[in-house]
């Protein structure tokens, strides 16, 4: 068996790598299993100790279970998942009783496009929506769709009564996309049905969204090696986590050109068009939803202003990198 274990997350941006003895079995008389699947258009993976392969695959089947319905309620790329139902009642007036986890990660996301002053806002999908096809057909859109793609944009025009667990969408043509948080509120959950199950010692990954719970037997943590994410440097920076989430967001590799300009896939709620200068944010966070959601905001922010806007988000962490006109800049939190 390898005595090494290495995942290579978001385009090699991300590495999280345990150094552990050859025995199958920890001293703690637990043994390390490793599961994957395809989920939510990318790779998911979950790591855990437990006693025997028999509770091992009990866990995961459940672990699975829940990803898959979570996928049911929050994919805005299933035609008949619970969110898209609740975008088509847009414009209607009508109040609409929607799942505890839909409720859930919808209030997260309004909470966090408040504090954010828009950065990040989960009723961009008509934006969201424009900027896909325009990066995946290599077409920029024109300013007529995007004028008209704004005007169905707003968090405010989301309305939540948490008496009913009803949720209210006052603008025609609206569109809900979580997909900037959705995979940080899967990690969550998944961590849940670990501990229902007793299992502590665990590592979850979607995609690059990671959430790591207690160290390994015998480990002060999990390791995890940041590059710069910048093309040929090996520059890293490594350190050790445990009940914590960690998550990376950046233009490296998926991007537009339009007359001479780069335009990054990460598209900007405000504008609907994507950044237009690199970025790179890693964001460490008690939870993964907080994890996934403020990559984004700190990446729409920058770096001046993201120094600034963390202060509204306690015990979260941040390094982010920018290059502006061919400088690059570098800053982190104090304690990352």
């Amino acid at each position: 068996m390898n005595t090494r274990l290495s995942f290579r997350f978001l385009l090699g941006i991300i590495l999280v790598t345990f150094l552990r003895p050859s025995c199958a079995f920890a001293q703690s008389g637990t043994a390390r299993f490793i599961f994957r699947r395809g989920l939510m258009g990318t790779q998911f993976n979950v790591i855990f100790y437990a006693p025997d392969s028999l509770t091992a695959h009990r866990v995961n089947t459940a672990v699975s279970a829940r990803m898959d319905s979570l996928n049911q309620i929050m994919s805005d790329y299933m035609d008949g998942s619970e969110i898209n139902r609740l975008s088509q009642t847009a414009g209607s007036g009508k109040w609409v009783p929607v799942s505890v986890e839909l409720f859930e990660v919808l209030q997260k996301a309004q909470t966090i496009a408040r504090l954010s002053n828009g950065r990040f806002d989960p009723t961009v999908g008509p934006l969201s929506l424009l900027w896909r096809r325009a990066v995946r057909r290599k077409e920029f859109p024109t300013d007529k769709e995007r004028r008209r793609a704004r005007r169905a944009v707003g968090y405010k025009l989301m309305e939540l009564d948490s008496a009913t667990h009803s949720v209210r969408l006052r603008r025609p043509g609206m569109r809900l996309d979580v997909g900037g948080i959705g995979q940080g509120f899967a990690v969550d959950e998944a961590q849940k049905v670990l501990h229902r199950y007793g299992i502590h010692s665990s590592l979850v990954d979607i995609g690059g969204d990671i959430l790591a719970d207690e160290a390994p037997p015998g480990s002060r943590g999990w390791r995890v090696e940041i590059g710069s994410g910048q093309s040929g440097d090996a520059d890293t920076k490594t350190i050790l986590i445990r009940k914590a989430a960690i998550t990376t967001s950046g233009d490296t590799y998926r991007f537009l050109e339009h007359k001479g300009r780069r335009y990054s896939h990460i598209m900007n709620p405000r504008s609907g068009l994507g950044l237009r200068h690199f970025v790179r944010a890693t964001v460490l966070a008690p939870d993964g939803y907080r994890a996934d959601a403020l990559t984004k905001v700190f990446s729409v922010a920058g770096l001046t202003k993201s120094r600034r806007l963390i202060k509204r988000f306690p015990d979260v962490k941040l390094l982010i990198l920018e290059n502006k006109k061919g400088q690059l800049r570098k800053w982190q939190s104090a304690d990352f």
